[in-house]
């Protein structure tokens, strides 16, 4: 049982609809990479070869994109989804350090991610609690 200074109140209507549209963004932009992943157009797989990783491996990540993504939309397993995409996401930051290149899309939509979820689910208020300053 969560005390009273735990519990959080709903998400009003203003915060509902800011967190589809803040969900909404990474959400697209992972369907848009799985689905370019599986086309594999020439900048796709030329940017397979300068991350350095075998062109084979396109098809398996973009399964992997479509599922942690489809557990994030689904709001029985939106934590889930975030949990997964945040390793996901941390995988595409790691491979964009090693080889010297700027990582700034994958933390934002990390960020972006979690925005979404902190702004729709009590429960996650509840565990990050951002204190006005007296």
């Amino acid at each position: 049982m969560m005390s009273s200074n735990s519990q959080t109140l709903p998400a009003s209507k203003k915060m509902l609809w800011a967190s589809y549209v803040v969900s909404a963004l990474p959400v697209l932009a992972l369907i848009m990479s799985g689905t370019m992943k599986i086309m594999k157009p020439p900048d796709v797989v030329k940017g397979f070869a300068d991350l350095g990783w075998p062109e084979s491996l396109a098809l398996a990540l973009a399964v992997v994109e479509f599922v942690c993504t489809l557990l994030y939309v689904i709001p029985q397993t939106a934590v889930l989804g975030a949990i997964l995409l945040t390793g996901y996401l941390g995988g595409a930051i790691a491979t964009h350090v090693r080889i010297g290149e700027q990582f700034v899309a994958p933390v934002v939509l990390g960020v972006l991610v979690w925005l979404g979820l902190f702004l729709r689910d009590s429960r996650i208020r509840a565990l990050v609690r951002l204190r006005r300053s007296s």
